[in-house]
């Protein structure tokens, strides 16, 4: 022991005294509260989501008791909205709060880092009483962040105004050379209008991932759209559930003025859909632009169209199971694109290709139940009616 203590006392001789690095306090992310003040929520200083908003440094975040919140919320900088259980986010009325042309019910603009967390966003009752301003649940506008867990509902008109391309779920959205780059996952959208989650512009990026999005099934009004990716937007659309999409004005192949899809990438090169659940719509998949993939999704019951539909070049659908198809199960309308080791069952046409197509890749399919396994009628051209 003796000998131990010598040693130390050499090293510290050697080296110089021992010194022991103070402690750097972490600051504390500031938190603010919303509700009424009561024994469910004890810690309330706001009583409206808006009023903490605007008090709110940038970084805070904004706890939410349980309760309905009748308002229309804006937000323009880096904060955090978390919803207890039970968060209903309802205004009995919307505006154009930005003179833009759009009324949703939670705008995100001209910021980063902006979270939305546990809340029921409902449009119930809240409309605009015209086709415009559009109407929307939740707004990303040359902004950033997450849009996770919630609930998105009844972003409609009255039955009057069904027509209007009006009533998104959820909108991101890039303009002015802007950007905005959201992921959205792990919702609940449903009872929407036009379309359930949409991306849209040059300079947005988008993860959608593990949502479930229910469109209202047959409708005379506004053809709908699950998931759309448009106009130049990128990303991935991953893992969901999507159906329920059906304009019931479409009832043959050759007298659709539109149709309603579950999953529509129009415009918008190099997009990644893969390991989706498709079903009861008029075309399961429908990607109209380049350089696609499409795999290891799932779709089924298609009606009047195609369970998967490529109109672009050099677009990959592999490794999907496509079941009960009216038309196709896989139709291409393009070059260079690539069909393979998907399983069909099911369909008029395994594949259908449409003439003058060229470079296209077909081999390795399981194809059961078609009356023909490959076909090479005229071109049909697309009917995907999107959200621009």
């Amino acid at each position: 022991m003796r000998q131990i203590f010598s040693s130390v006392a050499a090293l510290v001789l050697v080296l110089g005294p021992i010194t022991v690095a103070p402690q750097v306090a972490h600051a504390q992310t500031p938190v603010s509260v919303v509700g009424t003040k009561s024994a469910a929520c004890p810690d309330a200083q706001f009583s409206t989501i808006q009023e903490a908003v605007d008090h709110a440094s940038p970084g805070t975040v904004i706890r939410i008791c349980p309760g309905t919140y009748p308002e229309q919320v804006s937000i323009t900088k880096a904060l955090s909205l978390q919803g207890e259980s039970g968060v209903v986010i309802e205004p009995s009325s919307v505006e154009d709060n930005a003179m833009d042309g759009l009324a949703p019910i939670i705008r995100v603009a001209g910021a980063t880092d902006v979270h939305i967390s546990d809340v029921i966003v409902d449009g119930t009752n809240s409309g605009p009483t015209a086709c415009g301003p559009t109407f929307i649940g939740i707004l990303y506008k040359n902004a950033s962040g997450d849009v996770k867990s919630v609930a998105v509902r009844n972003v409609k008109l009255s039955t009057s105004l069904n027509g209007c391309q009006s009533g998104l779920a959820i909108l991101i959205q890039s303009a002015s050379g802007g950007m905005s780059v959201v992921d959205v996952a792990d919702s609940s959208i449903h009872d929407y209008q036009k379309n359930g989650i949409t991306a849209d512009g040059s300079g947005t990026e988008v993860q959608i991932e593990n949502n479930v999005v229910t469109g209202v099934g047959a409708t005379t009004g506004a053809a709908q759209n699950g998931i759309q990716i448009s106009s130049g937007a990128g990303g991935s659309i991953s893992k969901n559930t999507v159906a329920n999409h059906i304009w019931s004005p479409c009832v043959s192949v050759t007298s659709c003025e539109a149709i309603g899809i579950d999953i529509l990438v129009f415009q918008s090169d190099s997009v990644s859909v893969e390991q989706n659940v498709a079903g009861i719509s008029q075309t399961g998949i429908a990607i109209v632009a380049n350089h696609a993939t499409v795999i290891q999704n799932q779709v089924f019951n298609t009606l009047i169209f195609d369970g998967a539909a490529l109109t672009g070049n050099d677009n990959n659908a592999s490794y999907n199971s496509i079941t009960h198809s009216a038309e196709a199960g896989v139709s291409i309308e393009g070059n260079n694109n690539l069909v393979r080791v998907n399983r069909i069952n099911e369909a008029a046409f395994g594949v259908l290709k449409a003439a003058g197509s060229t470079g296209n890749v077909i081999n390795r399919n399981v194809i059961s139940n078609a009356l023909v396994s490959v076909q090479d009628p005229a071109g049909r051209g697309s009917k995907a009616s999107p959200y621009r």
